[in-house]
């Protein structure tokens, strides 16, 4: 029967007799599995954060909207929007407002200044502004 040593050292020479394109081959699936490795980190970290910190990162989101459509047109002052976002054109085309609207597209609502802003984020552009009548009927 073989000692320890032995079985370690026939191990050691088995690895140093590959040739090239195995120790190449080797080398590139040690380095495809740091890189998934440190992918799966980094989603699993920014996932954990969003699982933690879901207020602030809502509010994060609705600042940057902010200021976006603050540089496109003057916001109502001291009065925070309720925004929507337009998950199906479809069922508002009958109204005017909404009769250029897209997926995705951003409503602000400001009750007190009475107005809506429709806003499309991938275009970066104001699509529409309309008075908003809040109340009882």
């Amino acid at each position: 029967m073989k000692s320890h040593e032995e079985k370690q050292e026939i191990q050691v020479n088995a690895l140093s007799s590959l040739n090239p394109k195995m120790k190449a081959v080797f080398a590139a699936v040690a380095v495809i599995a740091l890189g998934a490795s440190g992918a799966a980190y980094y989603f699993y970290s920014r996932y954990a954060t969003l699982m933690e910190e879901p207020q602030r990162i809502a509010q994060e989101d609705t600042s940057k909207l902010l200021e976006r459509v603050g540089r496109l047109i003057v916001l109502p002052v001291g009065e925070e929007p309720t925004i929507a976002t337009v998950s199906d054109p479809e069922k508002l085309k009958d109204q005017a407002f909404f009769a250029n609207a897209q997926i995705g597209f951003k409503v602000l609502i400001y009750a007190n200044a009475k107005k809506a802003i429709l806003y499309d984020p991938s275009g970066d552009k104001i699509v529409e502004v309309a008075p908003v009548n809040i109340g009882n009927p």
